[in-house]
């Protein structure tokens, strides 16, 4: 489940519609292997909250992006401390899970009766609750004809390959091979390729899986126009909750007291490094959200951390790595939306299966986050 969740997510699969594709999946296994419903939670969350979410390196999710227009970095910055940090959290979460599952079939625990976690989509109360943290329901999307020919393996994997290969693609061989001095004028936003292609190189990435996607099964999709419609509404609250949270940073960068804050972030020892991730990982956990907490430290307090970098001799690449892994910590906190969604769909309460989220989402996310902060600071960013 964990490797499946992986699979998912760095192929561009976005998070809340990855649990409800996967809890199925994991029920059906986990009760035929008799382990513990209250362990799938965490498993699932190994899976898609952690190293796919912040460490590897090309990874499309959303908090990998943001860092790209403030550092002028791309979504591959520091691949070598990204996959260290990745095999960080993958071996502790899966040394964790085991230790679980072991006490568990020590004590006889078995996968018990759940017969209410077996249709958690189709449970009204437990949608209702779900939908409160999730934009996206697949559920609604309407059945028509289609194939009920599952794909092969390889026109499956394909879409999720095409993300990864078009992203290098675009950043490291197209991009920088593109005249783009247009974009200092200022009908095009006086800006530069620094501050957009990371963007640009997500964007044309999906873009291509999806047509690729669309162009494979076309014939298996059940409404093209109201997947397409689903997608589209389902874009639009991450969209409008990002810019809200800049504007909610620029307001509160305005403030008077801010002065005080920023002064103390900026004087906790340890280098810059060090701040940063303080202060990502205080903005994730008030949040609750990992791209909430980052844009808010970055917008703020973003060009503050590219100068201090600049005399410290810290790459822009290792700041890049540091601020995204830094919001993928304390923002698993009990409140945040992906965890509520996560276990409501389980059928898991908090008191049963937090637990081991949270062994698995912040305390190996923290441990891989200060290995990447000591080998930065040693040999900088690789």
């Amino acid at each position: 489940m964990v490797l499946a969740g992986a699979i998912v997510t760095y192929g561009g699969v976005s998070l809340f519609v990855a649990i409800f594709v996967l809890v199925p999946m994991a029920q059906g296994l986990f009760r035929t292997a008799d382990i513990p419903l209250r362990i799938m939670p965490a498993a699932i969350a190994l899976g898609t909250m952690t190293f796919t979410m912040s460490a590897l390196p090309g990874t499309p999710a959303l908090q990998n992006s943001i860092p790209m227009p403030f550092f002028g970095t791309t979504p591959f910055a520091a691949p070598g401390l990204g996959i260290i940090a990745a095999g960080i959290m993958l071996s502790f979460g899966l040394w964790w899970l085991g230790r679980v599952e072991k006490a568990a079939r020590r004590a006889s625990e078995g996968y018990g009766k759940h017969d209410q976690a077996e249709t958690p989509i189709d449970n009204g109360k437990l949608r209702e609750r779900a939908s409160i943290a999730s934009e996206f329901d697949p559920a609604e999307i309407p059945h028509g004809r289609h194939s009920e020919t599952p794909p092969d393996v390889v026109v499956a994997l394909l879409p999720l390959a095409v993300v990864i290969l078009v992203n290098l693609a675009m950043s490291v061989v197209v991009l920088p091979r593109l005249d783009t001095s247009f974009l200092a004028e200022e009908r095009w936003g006086a800006t530069s390729l620094a501050a957009v292609g990371g963007v640009w190189a997500v964007v044309v990435a999906l873009l291509t899986a999806i047509l690729t996607l669309v162009a494979l099964n076309y014939r298996r999709l059940p409404s093209l126009k109201a997947s397409v419609d689903a997608g589209a509404n389902a874009s639009v609250l991450p969209a409008f909750s990002v810019a809200s949270l800049v504007g909610f940073g620029a307001v509160i960068a305005a403030l008077p007291a801010f002065t005080r804050v920023s002064d103390w972030v900026l004087s906790i020892e340890g280098g810059p490094l060090v701040s940063l991730a303080v202060a990502t990982n205080i903005l994730a956990a008030l949040t609750g959200s990992a791209s909430g907490g980052m844009t808010i430290a970055l917008d703020t307090l973003g060009e503050t951390y590219l100068r201090l970098a600049a005399e410290h001799g810290i790459e822009p690449a290792l700041l890049h790595r540091v601020a995204v892994m830094s919001a993928g910590t304390l923002d698993s906190l009990p409140h945040n939306g992906a965890v509520v969604t996560l276990l409501a769909v389980c059928g898991v309460s908090h008191r049963e299966g937090y637990f081991n989220v949270f062994m698995v989402a912040i305390v190996g996310a923290l441990i891989a986050l200060a290995a990447v902060i000591m080998l930065g600071s040693a040999f900088g960013s690789f």
